[in-house]
């Protein structure tokens, strides 16, 4: 089906006006459609409104995924449906240990899905750099309420990418002496630092 066939389909059928050009954009994953629009344009396509979605990351993208309403969703949390919304909008999980649990459940996340759907990326990636950089038996508790992982392994994992990263820290040139200008750079050189220490920790908690 062409962009234009889809468009003609999606207001014959759900009466939205969307021209061809939109069509393509959302193909193109230069716009995004609303749920009503992604739930019309998988009705047309003859398919689930998650398999339009590449891989989920949001709130909403992992609901729409598990073809959950919002007030599906909030009754299995536990919460009002408008202050489920206000998370799901904002892109912050503010819901407490129990409901992070269930909404684990909900929407069938493992522990590094958990973190990107909460909106908590940045936050461990941060937790993370300072504890390969300071004393890391200070984080293990901050990291494992923020992931959902068991704080023993946590303490294991923290305990060897903090090794790792003074051993490298000690033979490579490009580290200062106390690691800090490396571990705090900015531009591309920080964010590939930041990346790499959270890749390894979710390696480490897959092993």
């Amino acid at each position: 089906m062409t962009p234009g066939h889809v468009a003609y389909g999606l207001g014959a059928q759900y009466g939205l006006r969307i021209g061809a050009e939109t069509v393509a954009d959302w193909e193109r994953g230069l716009a995004r459609p609303t749920e009503y629009e992604l739930t019309a344009l998988a009705g047309v396509l003859w398919c689930a409104p998650g398999e339009l979605l590449t891989a989920a990351r949001t709130l909403r993208e992992h609901r729409i995924a598990r073809e959950l309403t919002v007030d599906e969703l909030a009754g299995q949390l536990g919460l009002s449906v408008s202050s489920y919304l206000r998370m799901e909008e904002s892109g912050r999980w503010r819901g407490n240990e129990r409901q992070s649990t269930a909404l684990i459940e909900a929407l069938q996340l493992d522990a590094a899905g958990f973190v990107t759907a909460t909106g908590r990326d940045g936050e461990l990636a941060e937790l993370l750099r300072s504890a390969v950089t300071t004393r890391w038996q200070a984080y293990v508790k901050p990291v494992s309420k923020l992931a959902p992982v068991d704080r023993a392994p946590v303490q294991k994992m923290l305990e060897r990418l903090h090794s790792d990263y003074q051993a490298l820290m000690a033979t490579t040139l490009s580290w200062s002496s106390t690691g800090t200008e490396s571990a705090g750079a900015t531009g591309d050189a920080g964010r590939a630092f930041l990346a790499e220490i959270v890749e390894r920790f979710w390696q480490t908690a897959e092993a």
